[in-house]
């Protein structure tokens, strides 16, 4: 390194940290410029915080129900025939099968 570029060295390499510094400051993962992203994001999150929310409403109430000193018995079929697989002789049970996907036409010879 030539003798008169060495007073500049260590300002140099202090120019390229806060030109570094600067471009992660707009441009990383929680830089100036990604705000938006951050947002939508948080909008996704909140959104599925309400969904878990009312799904563990629905549980808390279904689980009060199947205590012993407030058992709902409908409730308490419901789950049995659900865990068992059994049905009332009195229901209407349809089955339906899934289509069978078509792979297309034939192949032509």
């Amino acid at each position: 390194m030539p003798e008169r570029m060495k007073p500049y060295f260590p300002s140099a390499i202090l120019l390229l940290l806060i030109a570094y510094l600067g471009v992660q400051a707009l441009t990383g993962e929680r830089g100036l410029l990604s705000g938006h992203e951050r947002d939508a994001m948080l909008v996704r999150r909140e959104t599925q915080l309400a969904g878990i929310m009312e799904q563990r409403r629905d549980l808390e109430v279904r689980v009060r129900y199947l205590r012993t000193d407030s058992l709902s018995r409908d409730l308490l079929e419901e789950r049995a025939r659900a865990v068992l697989g059994f049905s009332d002789p009195r229901d209407y049970v349809i089955r339906v099968t899934a289509p069978v996907a078509s792979k297309g036409p034939a192949p032509r010879a």
